[in-house]
């Protein structure tokens, strides 16, 4: 199974390094010197490491045969993905599998999936609901308690609020017209 470890982001320096965003929770094992990945898109072929070093928060990576900021530049975005015959972990999941499941409470289907999160704390799945508003959701399994790949869906049994709490006002509430907080002139009642 190819397990998407990385985004390469821009040119770092006039050597070929580049950031990358690590979407693994072993950076230091994954991305050794002389590792090989597979990169999406395909065109670009294989890339193996050169150089890895962590700069405050930011991880560089250099590889083989990008040895010039023009050259890092054609990295930009790319993927990277090695190949993995860990499947230990029944409740371990990665960005590219979750991406465009079914986001169900109950039997009603209330969104997507487009995105994971992964954080220090907890993962947050990110969820476009019905109306095309983004949510973030706790990857954490009293609010995710199912994840069915083979079926295409993700049950959730959220709080109450997680999918209205940072919803804009409704026009009715923009007009000031809310008979039970204020009377006809606008004072409280």
């Amino acid at each position: 199974m190819q397990v998407q470890v990385a985004r390469i982001g821009k040119p770092h320096g006039i050597r070929g390094e580049v950031t990358a965003l690590v979407l693994t929770d072993a950076p230091d094992s994954r991305f050794a010197v002389g590792t090989e990945f597979v990169v999406e898109p395909a065109k670009l072929g294989t890339l193996t490491v050169r150089s890895s070093r962590w700069n405050k928060d930011i991880l560089l990576l250099g590889f083989e045969g990008t040895n010039t900021r023009n050259d890092a530049e054609l990295l930009r975005g790319a993927t990277l993905f090695f190949e993995s015959d860990d499947d230990e972990d029944d409740d371990a999941w990665y960005e590219h599998e979750l991406l465009n499941l079914e986001v169900r409470v109950g039997t009603q289907k209330v969104g997507k999936v487009i995105g994971l999160r992964t954080q220090a704390v907890q993962d947050l799945l990110l969820v476009e609901d019905n109306e095309g508003d983004e949510v973030l959701v706790p990857f954490v399994d009293e609010i995710v308690p199912e994840v069915n790949i083979e079926e295409g869906y993700v049950l959730l049994t959220p709080p109450a609020g997680l999918f209205t709490v940072n919803k804009e006002t409704t026009a009715s509430d923009e007009s000031g017209e809310a008979a039970d907080i204020a009377d006809s002139e606008g004072k409280p009642e």
